[in-house]
């Protein structure tokens, strides 16, 4: 995650939103395939990035002035590419965190070279020019240098080097919609409250290049409806939400270490090379369906499925209870338990008709057809409870 504030959030987004519904945008959107017949013809400076990250957002603004200032310029095109539709042009492209800008000299071999600067406007065009004039110039006098490159820093706000979201009743929503997120519902006169601050903030700073999650905070005493509809009853209160909804409450230590133990579990982080304790596809017991396949076993009964990525933290999680799961109803009649790998070529048609855009998503079906979405807690006993109600539903 990055320094912020979002309180403007929502100004952002409606921005990002209206140049993309009028289809007025400089910066063009690319597919993989217009994406390698044009950056192989042209040089161009590409944004790679996610439509729910909110460093993606609060760049979408400047990105677009850029691309308006570039509109007539035969010698570079400034574009960007969406890596939740796109994603095998991004892991190409060694795509790891959002946004990653990278600038391509307009050959077919060329790799591109990737932006590590800050992401002002005219920092932004510095850099592109030197690219175009070939690449980073001769070293100057370090102390020229220096000079200049003060005199050109745009003078950042106070409150924009926060790296904990300060966020409101109308920035909410939005913000939280896509992606994991920590936040802390607090009161600035509760004493707990006070006390946490400077480790919550300290978690900020920790994570603030971490894309994979953001740390946030909402003041209770200014946003009261808000804190009421989490069923905020104390502060500090610290929930943890994944795509809008919320996971779970946080009720360990207050520590910083302790703090940052319980994300990187949630994140999945604690697995080592990405693997969880029951590999995907390592057993039998648990199905693994295709788009060939998932009709016929869904056909017939109440079939429970687990939609998954394998990178996906979430979901390495799960798949011990899945795995569990399966084995409870092994032989059953009437009852399935099985799983569909997303990002599996022969799979991800299958994905897309079922509209699923998050990982794990748990689906419910009942002779074929898809009864509801499970959006409840993802232990043994919950699940098992959600799929019984409806196997008792169908006699």
């Amino acid at each position: 995650m990055g320094s912020k504030v979002v309180t403007s959030c929502a100004i952002f987004v409606a921005s990002f939103i209206f140049t993309v519904v009028s289809g007025q945008e400089s910066a063009v959107l690319y597919d993989a395939e217009t994406f390698h017949k044009e950056v192989s013809t042209n040089p161009h400076f590409v944004m790679f990035f996610a439509p729910w990250c909110g460093h993606c957002k609060r760049l979408s603004p400047t990105w677009e002035d850029l691309a308006t200032k570039y509109k007539d310029d035969a010698s570079i095109k400034i574009a960007r590419v969406d890596c939740t539709v796109e994603t095998a042009l991004c892991a190409q492209h060694e795509v790891t965190g959002y946004p990653t800008l990278k600038f391509l000299n307009g050959k077919a071999d060329d790799a591109g070279v990737k932006y590590r600067g800050p992401r002002d406007l005219a920092s932004l065009e510095t850099w592109l020019k030197e690219q175009l004039d070939g690449g980073t110039p001769a070293e100057e006098p370090s102390e020229k240098k220096e000079e200049e490159k003060k005199a050109e820093q745009p003078q950042v706000p106070e409150a924009e080097k926060q790296v904990v979201n300060e966020l409101t009743i109308d920035t909410f929503k939005s913000f939280v919609e896509k992606g994991s997120h920590f936040v802390k519902f607090y009161a600035p006169w509760c004493g707990h409250c006070k006390r946490l601050a400077p480790t919550w903030d300290e978690l900020g700073k920790v994570l603030e290049y971490d894309q994979s999650v953001q740390i946030s905070k909402i003041d209770c005493t200014a946003h009261k409806p808000l804190c009421q509809e989490h069923e905020v009853k104390g502060y500090p209160t610290l929930l943890w939400i994944e795509d809008g909804k919320v996971v779970e409450k946080y009720s360990g230590q207050r520590t910083l270490e302790a703090l940052k133990e319980y994300v990187d579990k949630q994140k999945g982080g604690s697995m080592e090379e990405g693997k969880s304790s029951t590999e995907e596809g390592a057993t039998d017991v648990v199905p693994i369906l295709t788009q060939e396949t998932f009709a016929q076993v869904v056909k017939d009964g109440v079939t429970l499925i687990k939609f998954f990525a394998p990178w996906c933290g979430h979901c390495k999680r799960l798949a011990p209870t899945w795995e569990e799961l399966g084995k409870k109803f092994i032989g059953k009649e009437g009852i399935r338990i099985a799983k569909v790998d997303c990002t599996a070529s022969d799979s991800k048609s299958l994905c897309d008709s079922f509209e699923v855009d998050g990982f794990p998503t748990i689906l419910l079906f009942r002779n074929g057809e898809k009864i509801s979405e499970y959006e409840g807690n993802r232990d043994l006993s919950d699940l098992t409870s959600y799929l019984m109600k409806h196997v008792r539903d169908e006699l």
